[in-house]
Formats: structure tokens, sequence, C-alpha cells
């Protein structure tokens, strides 16, 4: 499984860099938040890379569960990776897919999109749709994101004895400045 979705990764990528214009980045900013009623949950990355392809609006978007930093503690990071994440055996967290608004990513602007795609996360893929705010400039473009993630979708499990202290949907905040490759 993790090699078919490495490979997968690999090959949209690859695909992406081959075209005319493409932006990239590898350090887009993912941050999260769990807010419980008795504990406030918070994380980020600084470490996502992201390709978009101007000419087809195709995207991809990986980051690294163990690159999240900033919890409460060391032992809330602890069992953040284990024993919910289980990033030893799920070690990334991805989203592809394409922008569904017609729009022109080759043409400096402000555009208010959907991007529709499978999130996988935890193993397990989920199609969605998420809202974002794309500022294209000469020679970047800054992506801005908030979304909601229900740990149900992507069957983390959480026991009874914590259910107070981590939230059963995660708000997640993206953003990343990505360059043009041509």
């Amino acid at each position: 499984m993790k090699f078919k979705l490495l490979s997968i990764l690999f090959i949209v990528l690859s695909n992406f860099l081959s075209r005319a214009q493409n932006f990239i980045s590898n350090s887009g900013k993912i941050k999260f938040t769990s807010e419980a009623p008795l504990e406030l949950i918070k994380a980020e990355s600084g470490k996502t890379v992201c390709v978009i392809s101007a000419t087809d609006k195709k995207f991809a978007f990986k980051v690294e569960i163990n690159s999240f930093e900033g919890f409460n503690s060391p032992l809330q990071k602890e069992h953040f990776r284990e024993n919910y994440m289980e990033s030893e055996k799920f070690k990334y967290a991805t989203f592809t897919g394409k922008i569904i608004e017609d729009i022109d990513l080759t043409k400096p602007g402000t555009y208010n999109v959907r991007a529709k795609g499978n999130m996988i996360i935890h193993g397990v893929e989920k199609e969605k749709i998420i809202k974002a705010k794309m500022i294209v400039k000469e020679g970047n473009c800054e992506v801005d994101s908030s979304f909601d993630v229900p740990l149900a979708d992507h069957n983390i499990k959480i026991p009874k004895v914590v259910n107070q202290k981590i939230a059963s949907v995660i708000s997640v905040d993206f953003k990343a400045n990505l360059i043009v490759k041509k």
C-alpha cells in the first residue's frame, strides 16, 4: 500500500514537472487544532510538498506526519504519532486532485476555488472538496485554505478515556507560497 501510494504520487509529480508551467513548494505550512472540552491541542508542519499545474489545474500535496511540532508536551506528540496516526505505518498525509473552477492560473489574479480530490490520512482515502483562495502573481502563487477533517472519515479511533481531550473533528489551516517552475 505504501509503495503504491508513493509510486502514484511520484508519477503525478513527474507529470506535473514535465508540463509547461507549474507552481511548486516544499515549505507549505499546515496547522491543525483539536479543540475538545478538556484540552486544546495545536501542532504544525512547515514541510508540506506542493505542486499545482497551471495548465491543467491538477495538484498534489504531501506532508510527513512526523514533521508536526508544537504539541503541549512530548507525551502528547508521542501519542499523536504512535497511538492515533500510527506514523510508522502511515508516514504521509496526501491530497491529490483537480481545481474545479474554469480559471487560468497562468494569468495574475485572485481566485476563490474548490479543489476536488482524494485525501489520504491514516491510510484511508476519502474524496473531498476543499475551498481555497489562490493569489497568482508574477512568478508565484499563494494558497490559503481552512477545512475540517472528521477523525471517523480516516478510521482514527479515540479511546473513551480521552474522548473529552481530543476533538472528533480537527480544524486544519494551510498556507503556501509556490514558485513557478518551468
